[in-house]
């Protein structure tokens, strides 16, 4: 792991330097109110990662925005973005760098360096915390000055660490620590303290908040056998907040590989990948017999839905090596189009 994390400095430094030697066209951009942001991961250290955006209401798609609008890389590995504050904010993780970017010229207005930088989530338009992958800390940000102001202590071993997504409710903010963990802590925002930790399996994958204010989380069961971790059937969670207790725990079959819990917008339907597209209500007692669709795909591998109409849309990573494509699903899980992206759709975010 330590030696990983050379790789990425090395990575951030080579970077660094493309961006000097670079001798691309830029061009012009400007999108409309409502479309589709897709960061595409790209091959680990190959510096590849890209931004594609899509516009449903004339179902076209462009590719690589971000590197034609600033004649420069995204980075390697583009691991989570979020619209806050009029920009978009992309972690390129291996890179070390959070871009911000303006939404609707794809052009970059500013950024921040920290290793590793995981999952943003903002508070205000000066106070944002970031999390990281291999170290044990949670950055504090201000993203007006794009600089860090402090660190959350969370107590996990740096060479194990891994905090992942974040959601508040009320003065809190809770994490789900995922490599080699098997907890969510909750944070208290007005002191940035650790105020507990809850065991809810292993590999804690997301955190996110449905209509009623319950907790949710997808473990992902260690994902192998010989995991030093443990391994064990994945699961789907619902905590209680207030009391910070599992409330209920729906095991799917050990063996299973589920990922990308996601919430409908109207925060009542759970939807996620396992083999397919699954769906779920928050007010379910047991999980659905089957699939809403099945997927079809090479590796289906990242997941979201239009707020506006609750379209699904299903990346594809293929081999993980070429280009990958999205499958836009209805509502009801009939295929609707497909277009092709960047290597390793990964993230995805609505304007």
């Amino acid at each position: 792991m330590r030696k990983l994390f050379a790789f990425a400095a090395a990575a951030a430094l080579l970077f660094g330097c493309s961006e000097s030697e670079n001798t691309y066209t830029t061009e012009s951009f400007q999108t409309d109110d409502h479309g589709l942001f897709i960061a595409n991961e790209g091959n680990y250290m190959a510096g590849n990662a890209s931004l594609s955006y899509y516009d449903p209401g004339t179902q076209s798609v462009e590719n690589e925005v971000f590197l034609r609008a600033n004649g420069h890389l995204l980075g390697d590995t583009a691991q989570s973005m979020t619209l806050f504050d009029g920009k978009l904010w992309i972690c390129s993780n291996n890179s070390g760098v959070i871009f911000a970017i303006d939404p609707t010229t794809f052009k970059e207005v500013g950024r921040i360096t920290l290793p590793g930088p995981r999952y943003v989530y903002f508070m205000s338009s000066t106070k944002g915390y970031v999390t990281q992958l291999w170290d044990n800390r949670i950055a504090i940000i201000n993203p007006s000055t794009y600089t860090i102001t402090g660190y959350i202590e969370t107590g996990m071993n740096a060479a194990e660490a891994s905090t992942e997504q974040l959601v508040k409710w009320g003065d809190y903010l809770f994490v789900n620590c995922w490599s080699y963990q098997k907890s969510i802590l909750k944070i208290d925002t007005r002191t940035d303290e650790v105020v507990g930790s809850l065991e809810v399996g292993i590999q804690p994958e997301s955190v996110m908040i449905d209509k009623n204010g319950k907790l949710w989380t997808m473990t992902d069961g260690g994902g192998w056998e010989g995991n030093p971790i443990g391994y064990e059937a994945p699961a789907i969670v619902r905590i209680d907040p207030e009391s910070f207790s599992v409330e209920q725990r729906f095991e799917l079959k050990k063996g299973d590989f589920p990922t990308e819990l996601q919430l409908n917008a109207t925060g009542d339907t759970l939807y996620w990948l396992n083999g397919g597209v699954w769906r779920m209500s928050v007010h379910a007692t047991e999980l659905p017999a089957e699939a809403l669709l099945s997927s079809g795909l090479s590796s289906s591998y990242s997941l979201t839905l239009n707020p506006k109409n609750e379209d699904i849309y299903v990346g594809d990573a293929i081999d993980y090596a070429q280009n990958g494509m999205i499958f836009r699903y209805s509502a009801t899980g009939d295929l609707l189009d497909s277009f092709g992206v960047g290597i390793c759709p990964g993230t995805f975010c609505w304007k």
